[in-house]
């Protein structure tokens, strides 16, 4: 195909490239236009989180600002993945991987706190008298340390897999840095598939569970205990709609290889740029809006620093 290259490194993996640079420049300046934003806000809502005590002090918020820092740092080394593809530079397998890892941690951590939090609203509405005991401020703490270390586990196992039966020489070739670097065996892809969609369940019945919970509740309530119901009710269904577009970007490594089977490098790289788009950047820029814009005192934060002003903010929820 005379439209289309392809490189081999030592490993004999082939590295994909279109030869259009028009639509290599293109792709990438939508991804900085896209990435760049939701970098600055979430560490700007970060930043607001760090600066308020009332804010520090509710574990919702505290859960809130995982999922902020988690995106953010997501988002920049995507991006820095996105450059590398651009400018074809070719880093060693033992560099990339490290890369890797941190990559595939922080979107395990964004997806583990999407159920934390909703357990957390399934306390507060349908548990207020034990929501203080629950989800005090050291217990938060030790919920967001057992994500963080549960989701480092789950990608060391990958790593602990590949050690098993590569060489050292694999370590020094030269690659793009994607995870598929990881998952040189069919079997191993297999099992990571099967076991991201056991996840995936597993997350969808908790989900459910509390928006069940949360619908019983707010059918039941009056005044502000139906408002507040109903507001849990809806934030528990935008997670559902973070849950469903981080389930399309599971599903998205299947896409491409069917598409990669069909020979047209460019339609391949193509559908992968608007995969990475569409879901992993979309599914993590819903958590601005559901948690920060949508929240009346964290919004309150956010007018008040952003206009650089001295006006008190109202505590009240």
């Amino acid at each position: 195909m005379n439209s289309n290259s392809s490189n081999v490194n030592g490993s004999g993996n082939t590295l994909l490239k279109g030869n259009d640079p028009v639509r290599l420049d293109v792709t990438t300046a939508v991804v900085q236009l896209f990435v760049w934003p939701f970098v600055s806000i979430d560490f700007f809502m970060f930043y607001v989180f760090l600066k308020r005590h009332v804010l520090r002090a509710e574990a919702r918020y505290v859960l809130f600002a995982q999922t902020l820092l988690a995106d953010a740092i997501f988002f920049m080394l995507t991006d820095f993945v996105v450059i590398t593809y651009h400018v074809f530079l070719l880093l060693p397998v033992a560099m990339c991987i490290p890369l890797c890892i941190i990559m595939e941690c922080l979107s395990h951590v964004s997806k583990t706190i999407i159920v934390a939090m909703s357990l957390e609203r399934y306390v507060a509405i349908c548990m207020p008298l034990r929501h203080v005991n629950i989800f005090s401020p050291n217990r938060t703490k030790i919920v967001i340390a057992c994500v963080w270390l549960f989701s480092f586990l789950k990608t060391f196992v990958d790593v602990a897999i590949l050690l098993s039966y590569v060489t050292g020489a694999y370590f020094s070739q030269l690659t793009f840095c994607y995870f598929e670097i990881l998952l040189l065996q069919e079997w191993h892809m297999t099992m990571r598939g099967n076991l991201y969609i056991l996840n995936y369940a597993a997350i969808l019945l908790v989900l459910l569970f509390c928006y069940g919970s949360i619908m019983h509740i707010a059918q039941r309530a009056s005044g502000d205990d139906k408002k507040a119901a109903s507001k849990g009710q809806r934030t528990v269904l935008l997670h559902l709609l973070q849950l469903f577009l981080c389930t399309l970007e599971t599903l998205c490594p299947f896409i491409e290889t069917r598409v990669m089977e069909m020979g047209n490098i460019d339609v391949y790289l193509i559908v992968r740029y608007f995969n990475f788009l569409a879901f992993s950047i979309l599914s993590r820029a819903s958590s601005p809006l559901i948690y920060g814009f949508r929240d009346e005192r964290f919004y309150a934060s956010i007018k008040q620093y952003a206009r650089c002003g001295r006006i008190s903010v109202s505590t009240e929820k």
